[in-house]
């Protein structure tokens, strides 16, 4: 699903723009400051709308001839909602972070996805059956009452997937470069745990036991490891540091890090012992041979404002033996062409989510080059994105179940 900024909820507006660092001409400062929060909120009305009028005709006015009380009530609910979701997201992933009203947000933002998405085709199914003069007089009701059982089935479910401890995906990866004392090593793979305003420290102990459980030899958590500070989520994290590894545990910041204290994530994962790869990394030793473990921090860190935080690959392979292979942990799979460029052996990434709500995944591909699984880009490059562990926002999954992944590296070609 898409983040705050993205549907343009900043609750930080930032009137510059935050781009060339120049200072605005004279007198022209005040018309960008009034500019863009109208350009913003009109965005946001756009996108509201077009999320709620779907619904609003599939199950209520489409013909559907409810008793009078039906279609005003609907209109008042979805109204309702449009108004006061700006505030709820605000209040709730602003700089308050009130986690009651960010539930609120997030829940009633994936059930309108929903909605929206089964009321399109909904509305859909009812035109093709009008054209073809199947239904009679009750076929619109019968398409709302559907729409709404599927609607409800589906959250159902989404929600149970999303909370679930994830499944296991097991995958053998084939690394030409990888040495024959490192065949057969185990790199378990978090992504997107997003602890945040729906306290799941359960959840985060569960986990934990399911990772120990594949006896690792690596974990990696490939960023985007809570939706808060490290105070606010300290004990839904606690748990990482539980987790066994033989040779190493590593981490990497998100992007959604950098809306909530990315140093203090390194430091916090750093106390619970982890080796945090901001743009360095380890080498790690088995019967003989040896791997590089690299990271670099997320894609939007140089944005960020806060030094020394960007993505820069010279400086994670800073003093690394090229002869070596390189396992790169880097948030976003959009960092794989730099990653290729560089000749690395495996990036591991997160960030996409699979989707999480189905079709939102059509959307994600536009942004991303992969979506989730393994994929193959240059000579050398291998990218595995993962569909992530956790959820963002709105506590559903449908059809992109959450994963626990663990690659299997084997030496030699496939």
């Amino acid at each position: 699903m898409a983040d705050s900024e993205s549907i343009g909820l900043d609750p930080e507006l930032r009137p510059d723009g935050g781009g060339s660092g120049e200072p605005p001409e004279p007198g022209a400062g005040a018309g960008a400051r009034r500019r863009l929060p109208v350009r913003r909120l009109a965005v946001l009305v756009l996108v509201l709308v077009l999320l709620c009028l779907p619904p609003w005709w599939t199950l209520f006015a489409a013909g559907a001839d409810w008793p009078s009380p039906v279609l005003p009530l609907g209109t008042l609910v979805l109204v309702g909602w449009m108004v006061s979701f700006p505030f709820l997201m605000v209040a709730g992933h602003g700089r308050r972070r009130n986690d009651r009203a960010a539930r609120i947000a997030d829940t009633s933002l994936g059930v309108i996805w929903v909605l929206f998405t089964w009321s399109v085709l909904g509305g859909l199914v009812d035109l093709l059956l009008g054209g073809l003069d199947v239904g009679g007089t009750g076929r619109a009701r019968g398409v709302a009452v559907a729409v709404a059982v599927v609607a409800a089935a589906l959250l159902g479910w989404g929600h149970h997937e999303a909370m679930r401890v994830p499944r296991i995906r097991r995958l053998d990866v084939h690394l030409p470069r990888l040495g024959a004392g490192l065949d057969g090593t185990r790199v378990v793979v978090l992504a997107d745990t997003h602890y945040g305003p729906i306290d799941r420290a359960d959840w985060s102990a569960r986990v934990t036991e399911a990772v120990n459980a594949l006896d690792p030899d690596v974990v990696v958590h490939a960023g985007d490891i809570a939706d808060g500070t490290p105070a606010q989520r300290r004990e839904q994290s606690a748990p990482l540091g539980t987790i066994r590894a033989r040779l190493a545990r590593v981490y990497v910041t998100g992007n959604h890090e950098y809306g909530s204290e990315a140093q203090g994530w390194l430091d916090r994962m750093a106390d619970l012992g982890w080796e945090p790869l901001h743009n360095r990394h380890v080498v790690v030793e088995r019967g003989g041979d040896e791997l590089v473990l690299a990271g670099v921090d997320d894609v939007t860190a140089a944005h960020s404002g806060l030094a020394g935080h960007r993505a820069d690959l010279a400086d994670a392979l800073a003093g690394a033996d090229p002869a070596l292979p390189v396992l790169l942990v880097a948030h976003q799979p959009k960092y794989v062409p730099e990653a290729a460029a560089a000749g690395i052996d495996l990036q591991v990434s997160g960030h996409t989510h699979g989707g999480q709500i189905w079709p939102f995944n059509f959307l994600v591909r536009i942004d991303q080059p992969v979506v989730h699984g393994l994929s193959r880009h240059g000579e050398r490059t291998q990218l595995y994105t993962s569909r992530g562990t956790g959820f963002w926002g709105p506590p559903f999954r449908v059809f992109a179940p959450s994963e626990i992944t663990l690659l299997t590296l084997r030496s030699g070609a496939a």
